[in-house]
């Protein structure tokens, strides 16, 4: 995520850090109340639906119902305008945003939830 900065002035990696901070506590405090009634968690359960390293959410059956394709799709344009937004505000890029969204997702997910690794692979949760 934040890449090491050598300086003499410990300043700019000081506002690295809390600026990521700041964009975490943001997507924690927003997350926290989006998460306690998440229309992914029964196909996330059933494993129809994983999530992302990027912060989004993917299909991982091929013969998904139509409405969870759907939820997903919708539920992606969501987040997506949600970082952007967010990213503007913090001055970061929406896939900084993304990438922090998921491992609050992540950190928060129950046993058995997948997640999509960056290199391609799907792992479960234990």
């Amino acid at each position: 995520m934040l890449q090491p900065i050598r300086s003499s002035n410990p300043a700019p990696a000081l506002f690295s850090i809390l600026r990521a901070l700041a964009i975490l506590c943001t997507v924690f405090f927003a997350g926290s109340n989006a998460a306690m009634a998440d229309p992914l968690d029964g196909p996330r359960a059933a494993g129809i639906v994983g999530e992302r390293y990027d912060g989004y959410a993917q299909i991982r059956e091929d013969n998904a119902p139509a409405d969870v394709v759907a939820l997903v799709r919708s539920i992606n344009r969501q987040r997506q305008d949600y970082y952007k937004k967010l990213a503007a505000s913090e001055n970061v890029s929406p896939s900084e945003v993304g990438k922090l969204y998921a491992n609050k997702i992540y950190q928060s997910a129950p046993r058995g939830y997948w997640f999509l690794t960056q290199s391609g692979q799907w792992q479960r949760k234990f």
